[in-house]
């Protein structure tokens, strides 16, 4: 992808997984024509590179406020920018992203990089009952618009409800699924072995899965 492209951009599963890695963890400048992309993850940056089709080297930014170096992507392309506008994705768009323009046929690729930008999963033994392990799905998103529309879209299509809350510092919201309600989403994620993602978070859901089976 390059400011000179002039052909159309066409949805694929690579597609709308980079589009929810931009959505969470991107950022567009407002010249609009850059685009960047930053990750503590190289192997996420690789696969991003490897989704879209760029050249472009991995470089490094510098936190303004832990001074700390992240890796990251940069690259230009106007007809790209263009078209990410047109979903809803715009520059400064951590609190105000709302619904997107995301087709019912990619939106589980798109979660699955919503998820690997910005989701979690965490297990644990409740001790309340025996042999009881828990475990959750959660995605963030410091715009509550933004995960209220992913929470309509996965009731809409999968049939779960989750809930939603606010983290302890109330800077971001958190959509969270229970055990029962995960397991009919990951197989919407995860519903090929080979799709780009990030590996140590597919590790770890089969890891819980796993766990959850041996009780």
């Amino acid at each position: 992808m390059n400011s000179r492209r002039k052909e159309k951009i066409k949805w694929s599963p690579e597609i709308a997984y980079a589009v929810g890695l931009i959505a969470t963890d991107g950022c567009l400048s407002i010249d609009g024509r850059h685009l960047d992309f930053t990750s503590k993850d190289i192997q996420l940056l690789k696969t991003f590179k490897k989704c879209l089709g760029l050249r472009n080297k991995i470089g490094y930014k510098t936190s303004g406020f832990s001074g700390k170096k992240y890796p990251r992507i940069q690259f230009g392309d106007s007809v790209f920018y263009k078209w990410l506008l047109g979903l809803g994705i715009t520059p400064h768009k951590s609190k105000t992203i709302g619904r997107l323009k995301i087709p019912n046929k990619y939106f589980f690729d798109f979660l699955r990089g919503s998820f690997d930008g910005d989701g979690s999963c965490f297990g644990y033994w409740d001790l309340r009952w025996h042999s009881s392990f828990m475990f959750y799905l959660v995605f963030n998103s410091a715009s509550k618009p933004h995960i209220d529309w992913i929470r309509e879209k996965l009731e809409k299509l999968v049939r779960v409800k989750g809930h939603i809350a606010q983290d302890g510092n109330r800077n971001e919201w958190q959509l969270k699924y229970a055990k029962n309600e995960s397991k009919l989403i990951i197989p919407k994620i995860y519903y090929e072995e080979s799709l780009p993602c990030l590996k140590r978070k597919y590790k770890k859901i089969k890891s819980l899965l796993n766990t959850d089976l041996e009780k």
